[in-house]
This record gives structure tokens, sequence and C-alpha cells, in this order.
């Protein structure tokens, strides 16, 4: 395996899995019931983009129960999303004109999905692409200094409102209103939870920074400690949310596992580079994007007109 500066997913369409060049949905489930290598290919090759069978969102159940085994519910998550279908959401709905830097899915949860599936419903008019980027190579890419610091783990504070206030809810991160089912999910995933006399929660947990993937060993950058500190919100965003709230108090926060504030400059290290090294998968309707949540980070670009990118994910 290693670190190729020149990776790039690999693009499968009816020309590459037939002699005939079938097109379709058909052809491509078809492939893919044929195929018993997908792991290793996704094991060697970290992101498959597949295109030229033009997947509409109502065919994409047949390709999901092929690529995806075991489809998960977004528990946990803090992106804004809306379900769709079973454990089938829309990709993040932040403003579009927001580029949304590169992180693994989950990746400061005790759990995260091992694959991710995007389906390209609707195009933007311009941008949108979702760039993507070897996470062994971001780690690589970090100055000695920041690596080192982060060796021990970071700390994750979200701060998640009983139904109205800034950021999610504590029911829509956790898809139920029940108070133990919440408690019990926490407990299993060694996180420590708070409830607050005015029904929102505080969720604390310790993270390793870094991953080992368990089948090519590869040691990769796997942490989201630049999404979660004010500093790589901008200047103007953070500075107005200081204003408005103590550090503790936002939505999420992040600190090393020691408590200590990590270093603005760290943040942005981490996110500048691992944009700089990224890879923009443009989409067209009907395109397929299947990647190593591990190996491989994502984030989105900025675009104009209607953009409708779906998403699931598995373990």
């Amino acid at each position: 395996m290693g670190i190729n500066p020149a990776w790039k997913p690999c693009e499968i369409n009816p020309d590459s899995i037939s002699a005939g060049g079938g097109a379709g949905v058909a052809a491509l489930v078809e492939w893919l019931d044929g195929t018993s290598g997908m792991q290793d290919l996704l094991d060697r090759e970290k992101a498959l983009v597949f295109r030229g069978f033009g997947v509409t969102e109502e065919q994409l159940g047949p390709v999901m129960d092929r690529l995806l085994p075991h489809r998960l519910a977004y528990v946990h998550g803090n992106s804004p999303r809306t379900k769709v279908g079973d454990n089938v959401y829309t990709s993040t709905e932040y403003p579009a004109e927001f580029t949304i830097s590169m992180h693994n899915e989950l990746s400061y949860a005790h759990s995260w999905p091992a694959r991710l599936m995007f389906c390209c419903v609707t195009a933007a008019e311009s941008g949108g692409a979702t760039p993507v980027v070897d996470a062994e190579l971001w780690l690589g890419s970090l100055d000695d200094e920041v690596r080192e610091r982060f060796a021990d783990g970071v700390r994750y504070t979200q701060n998640l409102h009983g139904g109205v206030g800034l950021g999610k809810s504590w029911q829509d991160t956790f898809e139920t209103d029940d108070r133990d089912a919440v408690d019990e999910f926490l407990a299993a995933s060694k996180a420590v939870g708070e409830w607050r006399r005015d029904g929102s929660l505080r969720v604390t947990q310790l993270r390793p920074a870094t991953a080992l993937h368990p089948r090519t060993g590869a040691e990769v950058w796997f942490n989201q400690s630049d999404q979660w500190h004010p500093a790589a919100l901008g200047d103007e965003t953070g500075a107005a949310l200081a204003k408005l709230l103590p550090a503790d108090q936002l939505p999420q926060s992040v600190a090393f596992a020691d408590g200590a504030p990590i270093p603005a400059e760290y943040v942005l290290q981490v996110r500048d580079r691992a944009l700089e090294a990224a890879v923009d998968v443009d989409w067209r309707p009907g395109d397929v994007l299947l990647i190593d949540n591990l190996l491989v980070a994502h984030g989105r670009r900025p675009f104009t007109g209607s953009r409708r990118v779906l998403v699931a994910m598995s373990d």
C-alpha cells in the first residue's frame, strides 16, 4: 500500500466491467453480484466512482444492498441532514456558499462507519464537488510538532439543546426523544453525558487522533479537531460566537486530551493541508462514490444552484 501523492479515486464505468459495454443500473448490479473481491478492491483503491450507469434515487436500493452490507443510522452525527429513506440521508445541508473541510465520518465517535456511499441525484449548477483525500497522506503532510502534540488524542465536548437553541438538539443527534436510550448509547460509547436543568445535554468524550486500518495497517489522521475548533469557522464567525457564548458553552468544542487548548495555527494547518491535497469528485447525475471511511476523508466545495447528493453508510 503506502502513500501515493498522485492518488485519486478509481473510476468504474460500463466499458470497464463488460466487453459489450452493457450500461444501466442492471449492468452495474450484475457486475457487483459477480465480483467477489470488492473488499480487496476497496482496500487497494480506497475510493471508487461508478460513473455512466445512470443510478437514480428510485434505483438506489439494489446498488446500496450490494455496496453497503449493513446500513447504519446516522446516530450521534453532528451534521444537519434529512432522512429520506431506510438509513439514507441527504448529504450535509450547510449553506451552499461554505466549503466543508475534510473529515472522516463520525471520527469523533466511539464507533464509525467503515464505508460511505454517495449518489448524485442533482448536480449543482456550478461547484459542489466532493473533495477526497488519502488520510495517510494527510497525516504525513502535518508538521512533526503537530503530530506529536496530538499523540495522546483529543477531548470533544458537545452542548446539545433540548429543542430550542444553537446547533443540533439531542433528539435530532440521537434520533430519539428517550433519555434512557441516550444514556445507554453514551455508556456503551464510553462518553460522559450530563443532563442540564434546561433540558439540554452535555457530552464529553476522549478519542484518539489517529487510527490504524484493520486490514492494510495504514496509520491515518482520524479526528475532527479542526471542524470542532472556533478558529476553523473564520475570524468573523469565530469572533461573533465568542461574543455570544464562552468556549465551553459552544454547540461543539475540542481540546487536547489533557484539557489544554489546541492552538489555532495547529487546526488551520490540519484543515488547509488536507484541502490542498484533496482530489475533487465533480458530480454528474447518476454517479455513485464509495469510499473507505478510514482510508479516505471527504468534504464539500461551495456551489450554486440546486444540489442533491444522498449518502448512506455501513459497518
